[in-house]
């Protein structure tokens, strides 16, 4: 496909209703084009059954940074370029849609143990160089103890002071609150549920009951979905939601440990998601007992009043990903495909999206380029 601008009313067919189908769409919608999305869930909202679009499960963190301790510069860079995207598309729904998806850029914070800072040393050193598209000012700074507790004041060791380190520039967003409002603010779109998409041609979506779309363009965006067409394989994730009354937690955390990443991210309603990062397996089933206490133990020995947090849900979902653990955009006359997010998956999708847009000759998403408020402290 020529990178001629894409006309108006173009008949635009997606298959996949996940963060990257859900933003295609608002955006192209608000490009006048006409605009269908295919998915095989029952509606816009999750059911947490472990088989909907993974971006539900996914904490929603905005960390180029903390990303470069297990993936490559490239992925830094598309974060950097992302975050003042989804920065602007949240002030864009918010306008439109109560309430407005929770979207917060104060940094991000790792810690470690005492017994765990040699571990969390070899992290940081990946971490201190400035990589393409990162600020200058955005380079990790270490905190003390009266620092640390200013910033969080109930962030500390249950057996210890914690080592601990402010990750300025970084973000998070509420998942489902996101994937809720582009879905809800994008009223022109044609919504298709429960009907999944079997196969993807130029100009063509055949779903499963045998029946054929037509379109001018169509967009793969199914993730694990996709296959045959992509050699795509899905990387358990697992998440534990806890309600935290009073806990007051205002970043992202992530426990610096020689055998785990664990991240336990703040969300609207007082809640706490409690994460790792990536299971090489495609095992749907719910969370196992170790998995579970494992979590919430790791948890509790950085932010000991979550002691007293009640326990609303244990999620699993696969994360589609590439055998280079890489995104990918194939662009060809009448057909676009998009994959591989992996478990960056909000940090890389206006990047991703972006470099199709380009391809197709259409507008990129807005941007909102004011400095990142973190940046005073």
């Amino acid at each position: 496909m020529s990178s001629s601008p894409l006309a108006p009313g173009q008949r635009i067919g997606i298959a996949g209703a996940g963060v990257l189908g859900r933003l295609l769409a608002w955006h192209l919608s608000r490009l006048a084009h006409d605009v269908s999305v295919f998915d095989p869930a029952d509606a816009p909202l999750p059911a947490f059954d472990g088989r909907g679009a993974a971006g539900f499960t996914a904490a929603g963190m905005l960390s180029p940074l903390a990303e470069l301790d297990a993936a490559e510069p490239d992925v830094a860079g598309r974060g950097w370029h992302s975050i003042p995207r989804w920065a602007a598309v949240s002030a864009e729904l918010g306008r439109r849609v109560q309430p407005a998806p929770h979207m917060a850029r104060l940094g991000s914070l790792m810690v470690a143990h005492g017994p765990d800072l040699g571990a969390a040393r070899r992290v940081l050193a990946r971490l201190d160089q400035p990589m393409p598209g990162q600020p200058a000012w955005a380079l990790p700074k270490p905190l003390g103890a009266t620092a640390l507790a200013e910033l969080e004041p109930g962030l500390h060791g249950s057996s210890g002071p914690l080592h601990a380190w402010w990750l300025p520039g970084e973000g998070h967003l509420d998942t489902v609150a996101m994937m809720q409002a582009l879905h809800d603010d994008a009223a022109a779109v044609r919504w298709q549920w429960r009907m999944p998409v079997a196969r993807v041609e130029p100009g063509a979506l055949h779903l499963a009951d045998g029946t054929v779309h037509r379109f001018d363009l169509v967009i793969d965006a199914r993730g694990t979905g996709a296959r045959p067409a992509l050699p795509v394989r899905g990387v358990r994730g697992e998440v534990v939601w806890l309600h935290a009354p009073g806990l007051g937690l205002q970043r992202p955390v992530r426990l610096l440990h020689p055998r785990h990443r664990v991240y336990i991210v703040p969300r609207p309603g007082e809640r706490v998601l409690v994460g790792a990062s990536e299971l090489e397996t495609e095992d749907r089933s719910p969370m196992s007992l170790r998995t579970a206490v494992e979590l919430m133990a790791a948890a509790h020995s950085v932010i000991p009043a979550l002691a007293e947090a009640r326990i609303l849900r244990l999620d699993t979902n696969l994360r589609p990903a590439l055998p280079d653990n890489r995104p990918e955009v194939q662009v060809r006359d009448g057909l676009v495909r998009l994959n591989g997010l992996y478990r960056h998956g909000w940090l890389l999708a206006p990047s991703v999206v972006d470099d199709a847009l380009a391809q197709m000759g259409c507008p990129p998403l807005p941007v909102d380029d004011t400095p990142s408020p973190d940046r005073i402290m």
